[in-house]
């Protein structure tokens, strides 16, 4: 089998890519963490990212004059390495539309709500004031428009009655652990792709909420 080589971006701490990471570490996951990419050079995940062995690389947009300036830089990057598929994780900077279709269908972005509701931020503190029953995490191919690329899994909590935004944003990133490195895998394998603007899915669920093969 071989290994899809992945790119993980972050701006922070980096807790979805710590759970990308340790995945990738399973006998026969279909992708290696081949670098962690960061704007900042503060960036907490950085070091994490050299603790387990994975390459890092800082381009800061701060030292780049324009958008376009920094993401060519940071499109070399990406370049040099190999790299077949980018994950965002908590990455802080708006891309251009040259970045976002020069990697279209290799792009996938993890966002804490369950997509079309709450695009953009504040996702917790908007889902308690709308009054919803249910909150999650949807994991999505990136597009030009802002959240609005095509899903390919999400996860869902209950929003119970004494919630705050922080209890609730507590739960939410426990299945963002658990939903990133399962539509890493599934677009790593082929089973789930991008055709058309729309996902395709190569394998179904069962009843019990398992993949299984057809047929």
């Amino acid at each position: 089998m071989t290994r899809r080589r992945v790119a993980i971006l972050i701006s922070g701490r980096g807790s979805n890519m710590v759970s990308l990471i340790e995945a990738a570490r399973a006998e026969g996951f279909p992708a290696e963490i081949a670098l962690v990419l960061s704007n900042r050079p503060d960036a907490a995940g950085l070091e994490r990212a050299q603790e387990a062995g994975i390459a890092t690389c800082v381009i800061d947009h701060k030292a780049h004059p324009t958008r376009e300036d920094f993401e060519k830089a940071m499109d070399a990057a990406l370049a040099s390495h190999a790299i077949d598929f980018i994950c965002l994780a908590g990455f802080m900077r708006v891309l251009t539309d040259w970045f976002v279709e020069r990697w279209a269908g290799r792009m996938v972005n993890i966002h804490p709500s369950l997509l079309p509701l709450f695009r953009g931020t504040q996702t917790h503190r908007r889902a308690l004031e709308e009054g919803v029953l249910v909150h999650g995490c949807t994991v999505h191919f990136v597009v030009p428009e802002l959240d609005a690329g095509p899903i390919i899994a999400q996860a869902a909590v209950p929003v119970v009655p004494d919630d705050t935004e922080e209890s609730l944003a507590a739960r939410v990133i426990v299945q963002e652990h658990r939903l990133y490195p399962q539509a890493l895998r599934m677009i790593c394998d082929g089973s789930a792709r991008l055709e058309k603007g729309r996902v395709v899915f190569s394998h179904a669920w069962d009843a019990s909420g398992s993949l299984h093969s057809p047929g």
